[in-house]
């Protein structure tokens, strides 16, 4: 929900910018270049600092495809970064994968001869 909001706010701010601007100044080429401008401003804002904010601490959304062949254990928070862990079990190893803000900063933790599922039969 705080999602759509967002993008919300962001489409008023260009209608408002196209109207006050292009509209009643007659100044199209203007509205136009800062109406892109805050389209650009808020897509950026999004993608590399509100978007996991926003899923983390007010239920927005967001999608994470698991990596064909491997089977997913779990996720969990550090801070404002997400970290999944998935087994390989053509390999035997976990992977925890970070997803940062904007998938920047992306870590990698490899666990060799990690066999989540050999526990099960105990």
């Amino acid at each position: 929900m705080i999602t759509y909001l967002y993008w919300l706010l962001v489409i008023v701010l260009i209608l408002a910018v196209l109207y006050v601007l292009g509209h009643n100044n007659e100044e199209w080429k203007v509205a136009s270049i800062v109406a892109l401008s805050i389209f650009l401003v808020g897509f950026i804002a999004y993608y590399f600092h509100f978007q996991q904010i926003f899923v983390k601490h007010y239920g927005g959304q967001m999608s994470i495809s698991v990596p064909d062949g491997e089977r997913h254990i779990t996720a969990t928070w550090k801070g404002d970064n997400l970290w999944i862990e998935n087994y390989d079990p053509r390999t035997g190893d976990c992977h925890f994968r970070e997803y940062s803000r904007g998938n920047l900063l992306q870590g990698k933790v490899t666990l060799k001869n990690c066999n989540p599922l050999a526990l099960q039969g105990r």
